[in-house]
Formats: structure tokens, sequence, C-alpha cells
């Protein structure tokens, strides 16, 4: 029996960083969304030997332990044994014996959420294998307590939600691990218009993004009024980009990224770099109106939009920048699960 799972990457439009802790716990957060036909995918068989076999394909790492309750948390495919051990905690109260492969369509560090939406992939795995009731909310939220609680990674609420629920989504985060999320109806003659205007860009480059995350928890902390000032903003501009996307606005789309890209620069150093900044002025000087990085920040993709025909001198302008243009489509589906 072989168990598949794959979840969607994600990338953010608007109000990026507003889903982190103390934040979102003081002024609520507000992001705008959409899911890309680029995943992280899962698939477990099923072993009798008493062996568990974790296989990070794209990475090429793969171990063989013993079948115990509890792996070893200790930077070898940390996120495939936290999953675990949260099942066989929560769930099974008994070691499991399986093999399991996962791939990453986009590197670690991407700004697309890999990580994140990887654990949401093994975990969907594991609710198809064990018949395990939980819905989407439930998904989500234990993979996001897995990553930032059972494995200590810093980072926000966004990214779990997303892969597990699909589509362009306007969501809301609070206190105490609050999270709404709103799947927004978007006509297909204007979501058609976004993806053809969209440019999604890889710069060649990935972060670390737990450095520049918790430079902005220390900002909030200490309370640093430009940076939260600039996080207000951003959450301004979820708003404005939920109404564009919503009512056919889109070449106004531009605009709201640029707003908010010149914000989110205020939140934390490290956000921008002079490369990206030289990326970026090329990329308005070859006819997009406005973008940004995806993510954290520091590197990995970058979004741009470009209206009319202009998405093509775009592209030519990129290429020669020495990073690479990804093609890649819109999705309305989340986290999918099946078995052979």
């Amino acid at each position: 029996m072989i168990i598949r799972s794959k979840a969607p990457l994600r990338i953010g439009l608007a109000g990026g960083g507003t889903d982190v802790s103390p934040y979102s716990d003081i002024y609520g957060g507000a992001i705008l969304n959409a899911t890309l036909s680029l995943y992280a995918y899962a698939s477990i068989q099923t072993r009798d030997d008493g062996k568990i076999v974790l296989n990070a394909i794209d990475r090429n790492e793969k171990i063989i332990l013993d079948s115990e309750e509890e792996l070893p948390i200790d930077g070898s495919l940390d996120l495939l044994k936290g999953v675990y051990n949260r099942i066989v905690k929560d769930f099974t109260k008994r070691p499991l014996s399986f093999e399991i492969n996962t791939f990453v369509d986009a590197p670690p560090g991407s700004g697309l959420g890999s990580s994140s939406t990887l654990v949401v992939a093994i975990l969907g795995a594991f609710v198809e294998w064990l018949k395990l009731p939980l819905g989407e909310y439930d998904i989500a939220h234990l993979a996001y307590s897995i990553e930032r609680e059972d494995l200590k990674m810093a980072g926000g609420k966004q990214d779990q939600y997303a892969a597990t629920f699909g589509g362009v989504n306007y969501m809301e985060f609070y206190a105490n691990d609050k999270v709404i999320v709103n799947p927004l109806r978007i006509k297909s003659k204007f979501l058609h218009e976004l993806e053809h205007n969209l440019v999604l860009f890889y710069t060649q480059t990935s972060r670390l993004s737990s450095k520049i995350i918790q430079e902005q928890t220390d900002n909030v902390h200490a309370k640093k009024s430009s940076s939260i000032e600039a996080m207000h903003q951003l959450k301004e501009q979820s708003i404005l980009m939920k109404e564009a996307v919503l009512k056919g606005e889109i070449d106004n789309i531009g605009k709201i990224l640029h707003d908010g890209w010149m914000h989110k620069k205020q939140m934390a150093d490290g956000i921008s770099n002079a490369s990206i900044d030289a990326i970026y002025d090329a990329a308005l000087q070859a006819g997009a109106t406005g973008g940004k990085i995806s993510g954290a920040g520091g590197g990995g993709f970058m979004i741009f939009y470009a209206p009319y025909i202009h998405k093509y001198s775009l592209i030519k302008r990129l290429s020669e920048l020495g990073g690479s243009v990804m093609q890649y489509t819109l999705t309305t589906e989340g986290l999918t699960t099946w078995t052979v």
C-alpha cells in the first residue's frame, strides 16, 4: 500500500509578516496569498521490519532508523521526524514502521513557504494512512504547532494554512493562535489576468528567514515605532489587495505591491539588499509597476506585476540578471491525499 499527498506552495501578495507573533497577537494580522502549481510531495509505504526509512529525494538525504516512539531531533530531516513524533504522541501511542519519500519543487529558503508546505504534505500523508479525524483547520494548526513549537523554527502562520486550504485566501490572525481563512470568490477572468501579469522570478539565492523574523519580533517587543507602523501599513495593503482582485481592478495590483514593498523594507534590516534593489529597479524600468520579495526577505523568489504586454520585456530583462523566471499557474486546491 502506498499513501501519497501533495500540498501547494504559495506567494504572499500583501500583508506578509503581520502573521508573526507578537504583532498578530497584539494588533491582529491580515494577509492575502495565493497558491501555485509548485508542490511539496510525500509518499508513505508501509513496512513490517521494524524500520523507519526517511528519504528527502530533492535534498539527496536518506536515513534508516529503528522504529521507536520518538525519533531524535538532531538536524537531520527534522521536519519528517517532527511530524512522526507528534503523530505517535497524539494519535497512535505506538511506533510505526514505514518508508517516507519527500520532494519539494522549490529549494529551502526560497520564500514560497516550502518548509511549512512540506510539513503539511507529510502530515496529510499520515492523516490519509491512519484515517485520522482532522479537518483543514486541524491539519494547518497541527502543522504550525509541530514546526513552531516542537521544532522551535521561527516563522509566521500563513504558510501552513495556505498549503492546507489552497486557492486565493484573505487570512486573519489573532491572539491565542486564532486564524480565520476567508476563501475569495474571484471571477475567472480576473484570476486569468492576475496570473498572466504576475511574473515569478528566482534570484538563485536562498536565505535564512529566522534571523529576519527574529529581528522583526524584537522590533515589536521593543515597540519600535517605524517597524510597527510599517506592519500596520502592510496590513492595510492586504485589504486593498483583496478589494482589487474581487472588483477586478487588477492593474491596481502593481501599485499595491510597490507600496507594500516600500513598507516591508522598514520592518527589519536584511529584508532587502543591494542585489535585490538592483533587480527591483531593473524590473520597473522593463515595465513592471510593482513587486516584492516573496516570504521574509533577503533572497529567494520575487514577484512582479507587469500589465499589458510588458510581461515579455520584463521576462527578457530578468533573464539577463542571472536568475530564472519560473512558469506556474494559480491553483484552487490545497492539500490533496490519496491511496494506491
